[in-house]
C-alpha cells in the first residue's frame, strides 16, 4: 500500500468518525474568529482557506484541525456593510466540504483498466507504473499521430483557482510537444462570442456597487441564489432593503425569484427575443426610447444611422414595425410565441423604459440554447434604446464579465500546435475529424490531420456525464480503435472515471495550495491552504504531471523550476508587486482574504459615453452596433445583423413538437457544482433529483407528485421522480443538472441525468453549447 501504519490508522479513524456528529450543522458557528478562540479543545487550530470548486462565489471557510485531521468546518459571520464580497458566508456546499474530503468512496490508489472500457473494472498499480505508462503512451501517440492527436478535456471540477487542473493538463501537453486545444466556455461561450459584435469587447459588466441607487432590476434567467454568482446576493439584498424592485424573467420560478422578485414572468425557452422585441416595440412606439442617446452613440437603430452599402429596411426600427416582412412586433405577436400576456409585456416595457436608472441583468442559462447568441444580443438592444449603457445604476447587457483587478496567472507554456476546436467538437474530432472544418469552428488550421487519440480528463466529469448526448459519446469512448489512451484524475469513480485506461486519485483543495478566485465582482481573493496530508495515495495533478514530464525530458519547461506551492507564493508576490494593497503570504496565512480597493464603482463604457471623441467604442463604427455589418455580411439566417427573434430548432415552433411536445431545461442547483458533490450525503438530503412539470401538462398524462416517470426523445431516456408544480410554465419540464449517469443498458439512465436527452448540435455563430434546447416527452412508469 506504500502507506504507513500511522497514516492508515489516522484515515480509518477519520472515516469512522463520519457518523459521530462532529459535522452537525448546529456545531458550525457563524461568528468564529480566526484567532483560535473558538477551539473546542487544546491543540485545535482554525485555519482559513477557500475551495477551488466551480462555484460562482468564493467563501472563506475555516477548517478546525486537530492531530492532522479536520474535525469540522465553520465559516465567516454574516455579511457586514463595509466588506461585502469578502464576507461571503459558506452555503450548504461550503458547510459540507468535510463530507467530501473524508468520503469513504474517495479513490485511494492509482489503477489501470482490466475490463472493457466503461465497465469500471480496475486493478491497483503503483505510482511508478502509472507514470511510466502515461509517459510511454504520451510519447508513442505523439510520435505516431502528431500533436493534434492529444487533447485535454473540460475540467469543471476545479476551475475556481488560479492554478486549475485542466490548465495543468494543457500545460503538460504543450511542454511535451503540443496538443489540440479547445476554446469557448461551456457556461457562457455564446454570450462571450456575441457581445463584441455590439460593444467591441466581451466584458461588459459594471461593478455591483454601482447599482446602489438602481430603482429597477430585471433578472433575465439569472439564478444567483443557487449559483452564488459572486457577491450578487449580498448586493441584491441590500438593494431590496432600499426599495429596489426586482422582476425575474424565467421559465421556472427559481429560488432567486422566490428570494428577490416582486414579480415572476414565465416564458417559453428559446423565445426570449420575441419578448425583447415586443418590449422594444412598445418603448419605441410610445416614444419612451432615448433618441438623443441613440443618435450620438448607436449604429443601426433607425434608417438614418445605418452603415453605407446596406439596403433599406434593415434597421431595428424597420424590423420592429414590419417594414420588410410586414409583421409588426407587437405584444400580441409576442404573446402567441412566448406566452407572456400582451398587457404584461406593455407594462414591464414601460416600467423599464421610464425607471431611471434600470438594470437588465441576463444570466447564462438563456444563452445555452440554439438561439443563444441572439438572446444575449437582445439584452444589449434593450439597454441601448433606453440609454442604460455607461451610466451609474444602469447595465449594458451582454456578457457580464468584469475587468478590474485580479491575481496574476501562471506564465504560459506556448503550445506549438496552431489549431483549436470548439469545446463541444471533441467527439467529432475523435470519430469523424473531417467534419471539424473552419466552417464548423476549427481555428488556426485548414483541417485536422489526425483524430484525437489521447485524452486527458483532470478534475472533470465532462466526458461521460456533463457532455451532451451521452449515448453517442460513450459509444465513441468504448471503441478502443478510436481513442487509444484515456487518463483520468479525480476524487471518485465518477461516470467519466469509468472510461479511464489509467485512473489516478486526485486530491482536494484541503491537500494542496492554490488561490481561490471569484467569478465576477468579487474584488478579493483567498489563499487556499494545504491543511492536511494527502488522502491515502492521492496526489496533486501538478506533482505527477511533473514526474511524467521529467520522463519525457520536459520537467523544467512544465514546472519552470518551481513546486506548486512555490508557484502560489510567486502569484501572491507578483500580485502584490502589481497591487501593493495585496496582503503578504504571512498575512494571508492568518486572515485568508486579500481585498482589492477602488476609488469608486466601475461603470462599463462610462468613458465612451462621457467622452466619445477620445474614447470610441472598439467596434468598426466606433459606436454601439445594434446593426452589425460584420454579421450582415455573413448572410446566415441564424445570425441576423440585429437581435431579432428567429424560431429555434427544437423550440416550441419546431415540427418535432408533434412527437415531443415538451421543452426540457436544466438548472444549476444549490446541492452541486455541475456534477461535483452529487454523492455528498448532506447535499443529497438537501435536494431530491426530480423533474418539475406543470399541472396542465401532468393531468393528461396522469402524473402526480412522487410518481416515477421517464423523460425521453430519440437520443435516450432518463428516469426520475416527478414533482407537479405551477413553478414551471406549461409546455416546459425542468430538472437539476449534474446527476450521475447510471446506464440501464438500453440507452437510458435510471438516475435522472439529463444529458442522455441533450444534443451535440452547436450554435451557428460561436459553435457553442445548446444543452437547454431539447424537445422531449414524459410518461408515468
Amino acid at each position: 500500500m506504500n502507506l504507513s501504519r500511522r497514516s492508515f490508522l489516522k484515515w480509518s479513524a477519520t472515516l469512522g468518525a463520519m457518523g459521530t456528529g462532529l459535522m452537525s450543522l448546529t456545531a458550525c458557528s457563524q461568528n468564529a474568529s480566526l484567532t483560535g478562540s473558538e477551539a473546542a479543545s487544546a491543540g485545535e487550530q482554525i485555519i482559513p482557506t477557500a475551495s477551488t470548486q466551480d462555484c460562482g462565489g468564493r467563501c472563506l471557510i475555516k477548517a478546525h484541525v486537530k492531530d492532522g485531521v479536520i474535525t469540522r468546518i465553520s465559516t465567516r459571520g454574516a455579511y457586514e456593510e463595509d466588506e461585502p464580497g469578502a464576507n461571503m458566508k459558506a452555503c450548504l456546499r461550503g458547510r459540507s466540504y468535510r463530507k467530501h474530503l473524508y468520503h469513504p468512496d474517495r479513490l485511494k490508489y492509482p489503477m489501470k483498466r482490466v475490463g472493457k472500457r466503461g465497465e469500471g473494472k480496475f486493478e491497483q498499480i503503483s505510482w511508478e507504473e502509472a507514470i511510466d505508462t502515461i509517459a510511454n503512451e504520451t510519447r508513442r501517440i505523439f510520435d505516431q499521430y502528431g500533436p493534434e492527436s492529444r487533447y485535454c478535456n473540460v475540467g469543471t471540477g476545479d476551475t475556481g483557482g488560479v492554478i486549475y487542473r485542466m490548465g495543468l493538463g494543457g500545460r503538460f501537453l504543450s511542454a511535451t510537444g503540443g496538443h489540440l486545444p479547445l476554446y469557448n466556455s461551456v457556461s457562457m461561450g455564446n454570450t462571450g462570442t456575441a457581445t463584441p459584435y455590439v460593444y467591441g469587447v466581451a466584458a461588459t459588466a459594471s461593478s455591483l456597487d454601482s447599482l446602489k441607487d438602481t430603482k429597477l432590476v430585471i433578472l433575465w434567467g439569472h439564478n444567483t441564489t443557487e449559483t452564488i454568482f459572486g457577491a450578487s446576493n449580498y448586493y441584491f439584498r441590500q438593494m431590496k432593503n432600499r426599495g429596489c424592485k426586482f422582476i425575474c424573467v424565467d421559465p421556472r420560478n427559481s429560488n432567486t425569484a422566490v428570494a428577490f422578485a416582486d414579480e415572476w414572468i414565465p416564458l417559453l425557452p428559446t423565445t426570449d427575443n420575441a419578448l425583447m422585441d415586443a418590449m422594444a416595440y412598445v418603448i419605441v412606439s410610445e416614444n419612451l426610447h432615448d433618441q438623443a442617446f441613440l443618435d450620438q452613440y448607436v449604429q443601426g437603430f433607425d434608417e438614418e444611422h445605418m452603415p453605407e452599402g446596406v439596403p433599406a429596411h434593415e434597421s431595428l426600427v424597420s424590423y420592429l414595425f414590419g417594414k420588410k416582412d410586414g409583421v409588426e412586433k407587437t405584444p400580441e405577436w409576442a404573446e402567441a410565441i412566448c406566452k407572456v400576456p400582451a398587457e404584461t409585456i406593455r407594462r414591464i416595457a414601460r416600467e423599464y423604459a421610464t425607471t431611471k436608472p434600470a438594470a437588465l441583468i441576463q444570466g447564462w442559462g438563456p444563452q445555452r440554447h440554439s438561439c443563444g447568441e441572439r438572446t444575449a444580443l437582445g439584452a444589449t438592444m434593450l439597454a441601448s434604446i433606453t440609454g442604460n449603457v455607461g451610466v451609474l445604476g444602469g447595465w449594458a447587457g451582454g456578457y457580464i464579465g468584469l475587468s478590474r483587478k485580479g491575481c496574476v496567472g501562471l506564465p504560459d507554456v506556448p503550445n506549438p500546435y496552431p489549431g483549436a476546436i470548439p469545446t463541444l467538437s471533441w467527439v467529432d474530432a475523435i470519430e469523424c475529424p473531417e467534419k471539424v472544418t473552419p466552417a464548423e469552428g476549427l481555428l488556426g488550421v485548414d483541417k485536422l490531420n489526425s483524430p484525437i487519440k489521447m485524452l486527458l480528463n483532470l478534475a472533470g466529469d465532462f466526458i461521460a456525464n456533463q457532455n451532451p448526448d451521452i449515448n453517442r459519446t460513450i459509444r465513441v469512448l468504448e471503441d478502443e480503435s478510436l481513442v487509444e489512451f484515456i487518463v483520468v484524475s479525480d476524487l471518485f469513480m465518477t461516470p467519466s472515471a469509468r472510461y479511464a485506461d489509467i485512473l489516478l486519485p486526485g486530491n482536494t483543495f484541503f491537500e494542496r495550495y492554490n488561490i481561490g478566485a471569484t467569478w465576477n465582482n468579487g474584488d478579493y481573493f483567498i489563499l487556499s491552504q494545504k491543511i492536511v496530508d494527502n488522502y491515502y495515495e492521492s496526489r496533486s495533478e501538478y506533482d505527477w504531471l511533473a514526474e511524467v514530464a521529467d520522463k519525457l525530458g520536459a520537467k523544467d519547461v512544465f514546472t519552470g523550476g518551481k513546486t506548486e506551492e512555490e508557484w502560489v507564493r510567486w502569484i501572491v508576490d507578483e500580485t502584490r508587486a502589481k497591487y501593493p494593497e495585496t496582503l503578504s503570504w504571512e498575512e494571508l496565512e492568518k486572515v485568508g482574504i486579500s481585498k482589492f480597493h477602488y476609488d469608486g464603482p466601475r461603470v462599463a463604457f462610462q468613458d465612451q459615453i462621457e467622452d466619445p471623441v477620445n474614447n470610441p467604442f472598439p467596434t468598426p463604427s466606433g459606436k454601439i452596433e445594434l446593426f452589425s455589418k460584420t454579421l450582415y455580411d455573413m448572410h446566415n439566417p441564424e445570425i441576423p445583423a440585429i437581435p431579432v427573434y428567429v424560431p429555434a430548432w427544437e423550440g416550441p415552433e419546431d415540427e418535432l413538437t408533434e412527437k415531443y411536445p415538451l421543452q426540457l431545461i436544466g438548472w444549476k442547483t444549490k446541492a452541486r457544482d455541475n456534477s461535483t458533490f452529487y454523492n455528498n450525503p448532506w447535499l443529497q438530503q438537501a435536494m431530491v433529483q426530480e423533474v418539475w412539470i406543470n399541472p396542465m401538462d401532468a393531468k393528461p398524462r396522469n402524473i402526480v407528485t412522487g410518481d416515477r416517470v421517464k423523460v425521453f426523445n430519440d437520443r435516450g431516456t432518463t428516469m426520475l421522480q416527478a414533482r407537479v408544480t405551477s413553478r414551471v410554465i406549461p409546455g416546459v419540464i425542468a430538472a437539476p443538472t449534474g446527476s450521475w449517469f447510471t446506464p440501464d443498458g438500453k440507452g437510458g439512465c435510471t438516475n435522472g441525468n439529463l444529458n442522455v436527452l441533450t444534443t451535440l448540435r452547436k450554435t451557428a455563430l460561436s459553435h457553442g453549447n445548446t444543452q437547454h434546447t431539447s424537445l422531449v416527452e414524459i410518461s408515468k412508469l
